[in-house]
């Protein structure tokens, strides 16, 4: 059933956006057990052309090495990081400079061909936190609390159609264009007609995921010059099946609702934050939720900053 939360600082400044997500998810970590993940953004300050990969590598004689020499390689190592994670993996955090952002997919794709490697991300605007487990469990293995931004979405997941790891966990990112994250409640029940399109578009899928399918979609779509609004507004009547997701932008936060309203969805603001998410509970962590807004059937609606 999986749960689903976003914030936006209207000021635009930075703000503790790690801790009040963390808040959000444990908060709806009935609604996902088996992992969880964070897309924090505007906290990074990286500079023009800086993008941070985060690398899964299992434990292996050799391979954290192997994963730096192709990298170095490729583009030189600014600065690096290794964070313990489960099951005999770490994740590796480097940081590059790439020349321009179409470099990125390369990159990740001929790093991803190492055996036991698979890049989980790469981004300059946002950070993504995303692991296997409990939301304070993976908070506390990755510093969440700590980091600061103007917005951030998330997930706990319960899985029904594709494996349990890091990979598979939510957020889910697209590099059609920079920085464009998606987290998803629910079922695309028409993937392939979806799908089909963007694929022969160029479009390259890596999973199975529907949650995939709707990133890619969208960021598709703000290719097209299309605004966040109109994108979100097309999804939700190209897209059958019942669903709620929320979309990251460097810029903002969407929220859309399959039209049958089979999936929850609420959100509030004040003049400070706006809040979305799956449950009421999760947006007391915020603010005060007395104006609480129920996020109505075939919905869309987008905040940017």
């Amino acid at each position: 059933m999986c749960g689903i939360a976003g914030v936006v600082f209207k000021d635009n400044d930075l703000h503790p956006v790690g801790r009040f997500m963390t808040r959000m998810l444990d908060a709806l970590q009935h609604r996902g057990p088996d992992s969880a993940g964070f897309a924090l953004y505007g906290g990074l300050g990286l500079r023009e052309h800086e993008y941070l990969l985060n690398i899964e590598v299992k434990e292996k004689p050799g391979l954290l090495d192997e994963v730096k020499t192709k990298v170095d390689t490729a583009f030189p190592i600014e600065s690096e990081e290794i964070i313990p994670s489960v099951e005999n993996y770490i994740i590796y955090r480097c940081k590059v400079v790439l020349e321009s952002f179409s470099q990125l997919k390369p990159l990740i794709m001929d790093v991803d061909k190492i055996d036991d490697v698979i890049v989980l991300n790469g981004a300059h605007s946002f950070e993504m936190i995303k692991d296997v487990g409990l939301v304070k469990d993976i908070a506390a293995r990755y510093n969440t609390e700590d980091k600061i931004g103007t917005h951030a979405i998330g997930h706990t997941r319960f899985s029904t159609e594709s494996i349990v790891d890091r990979y598979h966990a939510h957020p889910f990112q697209s590099y059609i264009i920079p920085d464009i994250t998606v987290v998803h409640n629910g079922q695309i029940t028409n993937y392939w007609k979806i799908r089909d399109p963007l694929e022969r578009k160029g479009h390259i899928f890596e999973t199975n995921n529907d949650t995939e399918c709707i990133v890619h979609y969208i960021a598709d779509k703000l290719s097209q010059n299309y605004s966040l609004e109109e994108a979100l507004e097309q999804s939700v009547k190209d897209m059958d099946g019942p669903f709620s997701y929320i979309v990251g932008t460097p810029n903002g936060v969407g929220i859309a609702k399959d039209q049958l309203g089979l999936r929850p969805g609420v959100m509030a603001e004040n003049d400070e934050v706006f809040a979305v998410a799956s449950e009421e509970v999760a947006l007391r962590e915020v603010m005060d939720t007395s104006d609480i807004e129920q996020i109505s059937p075939g919905e869309s609606r987008a905040y940017t900053i």
